[in-house]
């Protein structure tokens, strides 16, 4: 076939089964976006206000599916807006497609409007290859029927996340005889399974163990593992806890489900993991914020407790804790594997020996309801951050999905909002970029628009993607978003107060008038992009709002007046951060658990 660069692009995505394209136009892609009108490669394109947020729509609509979708910019400035989208989504591992224009080949070099030259010439994808799996720069149509198939299978294979693919703007109008190439003879066959004496070893030790934990990562929802998680933990009589990306492998209303880990993670969850002689790490990585900064005793205690880490990138066996068993599979490969070498009689003999154990899981679950019913079931204005989660969860389908922002909001849902199943809680559990989680939500509606979203977000977080309520209405996209107002960066003030006993720019003030607290009226802000919004500041009309929301039909806003001061999750675990020198008053207990950390 006769194709232009911009067509090859376009036509292999359509074939390759991407049903939308979220972006930006420019003089640097136009070319290549008239493509999407043409026969045979025409895709939905979802216009943004920025180039970041076109690629957090991609992140969320992965996340939400297990499909990749395409984002697109122009050269320069809008290229390099999309850098905390990429990092974001790599250090995630989600996969998405990311294709960008750059100036004519035959004036690479010259300092062209937009090209970044002075270190090497056309530079912008020596940027990107840090925050992805790889990049291409195309320099003739006939080399891109290639790089869009070994794109995909870069996306898409082994340890997923986001590719780019750079098209200059000459290749994009230039045509040439080529094929598109059939994505199924391009791609392996099957998952990545383990070594069956990897499983023998880790079943050895699993019969030996007292107090078994599994422990969810974010590579247990990507590869769709839940049934046989839960059901490895339910023969095993095993505590499960999770990460942040882990929430939603096990459903929370499950006996055997302890909490998150972590510094923000709950009582329950730390106190039964760290008590663990066996941890089983599900693709799991072991951030310092899920493993209160390798503290002994506080979230992990290994060793003494022994390891089993499965996980599909053989980076991250033994990377933090020394492993007893490594298994480098597809979780639900290995876990497949583990399950064929139990029989009823070893359940049996599991859940006989580990009755006092199951008795600790229930006593710790229950001491952490009673320790954060307060703040949930709190009726005092403004809320805490919790009464808002507990209002949604009543009126929010089972299935229904949370994309949750940043800082206390993360945390909060983190601890309060039981989720039940897999792909239904979506945060950024790595980079965790503030304005994330409005674009994202809107992806996850694309991927999923028979299910309720809403996404979760602080008014600091929210303001930094205000602009997509205008996306969110030009398209129908029906996502509720709850904005939890507490009039500034709340979680960074309370850092900032405990390691620095004072704050700075983390409230939102009247700094140049009388120092009161200062908010933009966001449902209103909402309304005037044409979005059904309430501002709710009574407890008496919180659920009916959110109800309301939900039910309108349309995209629709939620603002919540939260406390200042009870806004924030319960710190369970520890994070290492230092204080200044001339700060003395924590400094002997910071140092007590810095001592605790363990640089293995």
């Amino acid at each position: 076939m006769k194709l232009t660069g911009g067509e090859v692009v376009a036509r292999a995505l359509k074939e390759y089964g991407v049903e939308y394209v979220a972006g930006v136009p420019g003089h640097g892609i136009w070319s290549l976006f008239d493509a999407f009108l043409q026969e045979g490669s025409s895709i939905p394109f979802i216009q943004v206000m920025h180039e970041q947020s076109a690629v957090h729509i991609a992140d969320g609509y992965y996340r939400a599916s297990g499909r990749p979708m395409a984002c697109s910019t122009s050269v320069g400035p809008g290229a390099t807006n999309t850098i905390i989208g990429l990092a974001t989504a790599y250090t995630d591992s989600t996969a998405l497609f990311y294709v960008s224009g750059s100036p004519q080949t035959y004036m690479h070099g010259h300092g062209t409007m937009q090209e970044i030259e002075r270190q090497q010439d056309n530079a912008f994808a020596r940027i990107t290859e840090q925050v992805t799996k790889r990049a291409w720069q195309a320099t003739a149509v006939r080399e891109l029927p290639s790089i869009m198939h070994r794109a995909f299978s870069e996306m898409l294979t082994g340890r997923p996340g986001p590719v780019h693919v750079e098209v200059p703007m000459d290749v994009q109008v230039e045509a040439d005889d080529v094929n598109i190439h059939p994505l199924d003879k391009r791609l392996p066959v099957g998952v990545a399974y383990p070594d069956p004496s990897a499983i023998e070893a880790a079943i050895k030790i699993l019969h030996a163990a007292e107090r078994p934990v599994i422990v969810a990562g974010g590579g247990a929802i990507s590869a769709n593992a839940s049934a046989e998680l839960t059901e490895l933990a339910e023969k095993l009589g095993a505590a499960v806890s999770i990460t942040w990306n882990g929430k939603g492998a096990i459903s929370e209303d499950h006996e055997l489900f302890v909490g998150a880990v972590g510094q923000t993670g709950t009582t329950a969850g730390n106190k039964i993991t760290a008590s663990a002689d066996v941890v089983v790490s599900v693709g799991c990585r072991f951030t310092d914020w899920s493993a209160s900064s390798y503290a002994k005793g506080v979230s992990f205690s290994i060793p003494p407790g022994k390891l089993i880490h499965i996980d599909l990138d053989p980076r991250e066996i033994g990377k933090t804790y020394p492993t007893d068993v490594g298994i480098v599979a597809d979780a639900k490969a290995a876990l497949q594997a583990m399950l064929s070498m139990l029989s009823g009689s070893d359940t049996a003999a599991a859940i006989s020996k580990r009755a006092s154990f199951l008795g600790d899981i229930k006593k710790a679950k229950a001491d952490w309801i009673a320790q954060v019913a307060p703040r949930e079931n709190s009726r005092e204005t403004p809320f805490t951050s919790q009464r808002p989660l507990t209002a949604l969860r009543k009126v929010l389908q089972r299935d229904g999905i949370v994309v949750v922002g940043s800082g206390n909001t993360q945390g909060a849902v983190k601890q309060s909002f039981p989720i039940y199943e897999p792909r239904t809680h979506l945060t950024s559990g790595s980079f965790s970029p503030m304005g994330w989680a409005v674009p994202a939500a809107l992806g996850a509606k694309l991927a999923k628009p028979d299910r309720q979203v809403v996404a979760i977000v602080g008014d600091g977080d929210f303001m930094m993607s205000l602009p997509e309520m205008g996306t969110a209405a030009m398209n129908g996209i029906a996502v509720v978003f709850l904005v939890l107002n507490n009039q500034g960066y709340m979680s960074i003030r309370g850092g900032q107060r405990k390691f620095m006993g004072r704050h700075v720019a983390s409230e939102f003030n009247r700094h140049s008038g009388n120092g009161e607290p200062y908010s933009a009226d966001i449902a209103a802000a909402a309304r005037a992009f044409g979005i059904e919004a309430w501002r709710v500041d009574r407890d008496e009309d919180l659920e009916m709002s959110l109800k309301a929301a939900l039910e309108c039909g349309g995209p629709a806003l939620v603002e919540v007046m939260v406390s200042r001061d009870a806004a924030g999750p319960f710190a369970t675990g520890w994070w290492d951060f230092p204080s200044p020198a001339y700060y003395t008053k924590d400094q002997a207990s910071y140092e007590a658990m810095r001592a605790k950390e363990q640089h293995l």
